[in-house]
């Protein structure tokens, strides 16, 4: 019982782990990458689609972005979707494709890109610590009914602390590699 707790709490951690990799992947670190566009949504034919579903998106080198559509009809809408964006990048449509210049970041933005990154991160920490602390009411109840003796259910709560530094060390290790590429010139 203890140790199914001890799983769940762990997969639930790592999934927290998981989430805030492919968040910081969503911050531009001043170089073209693909995944910049994933929170961008089009409106297509009546429903909101991703970006990624409407449109072949390369990098064609480190400071440009290359958008090529199905559809062609989709161009204008997909545009304006990403000047509607928070992103603040600038679209190019020639017709067929869709260019996108990645512009150098500024010092500020790339402050303003760390404080976003470890926001994230100390989010990431309060979803862990909430695991750990439900993990630990778990095995609590377990305790109180009776099903897990006294000193088992305390190891128990030692090995999620345990594994909740071990996650939390994981985040800091993840968020410190973000701030590390984005102030890298």
């Amino acid at each position: 019982m203890v140790n199914q707790v001890q799983k769940q709490a762990e997969e639930k951690m790592d999934k927290a782990i998981q989430v805030l990799k492919k968040d910081l992947m969503t911050l531009r670190a001043g170089r073209a990458n693909p995944a910049i566009l994933d929170k961008v949504i089009v409106e297509y034919y009546g429903s909101e689609t991703p970006l990624n579903q409407l449109a072949n998106i390369s990098v064609p080198d480190p400071r440009s972005l290359v958008i090529q559509p199905w559809d062609k009809t989709a161009l204008a809408e997909i545009e304006r979707s990403i000047l509607k964006s928070e992103l603040g990048l600038t679209p190019n449509n020639d017709g067929n494709i869709i260019r996108i210049n990645i512009p150098a970041l500024t010092q500020e933005r790339r402050a303003e890109l760390v404080k976003l990154a470890r926001k994230m991160g100390e989010e990431t920490k309060v979803a862990i610590r909430n695991v750990r602390r439900d993990a630990n009411d778990d095995v609590k109840k377990l305790e109180k009914n009776g099903e897990v003796p006294e000193d088992a259910a305390r190891r128990s709560s030692e090995d999620i602390q345990k594994l909740t530094d071990r996650f939390i060390k994981e985040t800091d290790a993840v968020v410190a590699s973000k701030e590390k590429e984005v102030t890298e010139i």
